[in-house]
């Protein structure tokens, strides 16, 4: 069974304030993957836990015809505001019930969603809907950001956010294992198709104000339940490893400008014309 845990108004906003797009660098990668299978033009892609649409909206001048698809109506909601492309529908489903026929999609992806799946069912689902020759691209990246400031020692202010993963670890979903990094490369070694590629670690430094960064990770389900489990404690939490980051970084404002460096990896794998 698949968890549903982002589904709240709030946190579906938070979602959609916090939470980085992927990159294009790895954009680039998922098309250029797919082009060596299939020729243009593309027809059709699925992104599949598409949340509020981020993913969904970079393969949209890329595709014919893209949608997003979701469980949680809250997340749908914020995507159908932001859809500003014509090409772009989204529908509520289940990742392991997509209403799509058989061979009917060029390219599935899962941005950051498939580790919520009930994984074996999804990648069935994925095979049934691709193409021959059509691609799945599942990437996600791991929580361990690090920081760095202008003027500051790095080591010192990724020290605090250490501190900071490590109370959250206590409240990671059993659902998703030990590391979700390794669930990806199981599932990787596990897709009987010839042709795939892994990529275990992509770096990307993205600039944004340490209130943002902290946004980020209170969206992450680790502090989502130990919000739900005692607010205060999260509250506490959250304010007392801004304030050691503000103290570290010698600023008074948590909008100060930082760096933050995401380690993204992904998985691509073609369905075999034969299969």
């Amino acid at each position: 069974m698949a968890h549903r845990l982002f589904e709240g108004k709030k946190h579906a906003a938070a979602y959609l304030k916090y939470r980085i797009s992927p990159p294009e660098q790895i954009i680039q990668q998922v098309l250029g993957f797919l082009e060596k299978w299939k020729a243009r033009p593309f027809e059709l892609a699925v992104d599949v836990g598409c949340g509020p649409g981020q993913g969904t909206l970079l393969l949209a001048k890329h595709f014919a015809s893209v949608v997003g698809t979701d469980v949680s109506p809250a997340q749908l909601e914020l995507a159908l505001q932001y859809a500003l492309e014509a090409n772009i529908t989204y529908r509520e489903c289940a990742a392991e019930e997509l209403p799509f026929a058989d061979s009917s999609v060029d390219l599935v992806t899962a941005m950051t969603a498939f580790h919520w799946f009930d994984r074996p069912r999804f990648l069935q689902e994925a095979h049934r809907v691709l193409k021959p020759r059509g691609c799945l691209a599942l990437l996600s990246y791991t929580m361990d950001m690090e920081l760095s400031y202008e003027d500051c020692c790095s080591k010192t202010l990724n020290q605090v956010c250490r501190e900071f993963y490590a109370a959250l670890k206590l409240y990671r979903n059993p659902h998703l294992g030990p590391s979700s990094l390794e669930l990806y490369r199981e599932t990787y070694e596990s897709i009987p198709y010839p042709d795939k590629e892994w990529q275990e670690c992509v770096r990307v430094r993205k600039a944004m104000p340490l209130s943002s960064y902290m946004g980020m990770v209170e969206s992450f389900s680790s502090y989502q339940a130990l919000l739900r489990d005692d607010p205060q404690k999260a509250t506490q939490l959250s304010q007392d490893i801004c304030q050691k980051l503000m103290s570290v970084m010698q600023v008074t404002s948590a909008e100060a400008e930082v760096v933050v460096t995401v380690k993204y990896y992904y998985l691509l794998a073609c369905k075999p014309e034969e299969a």
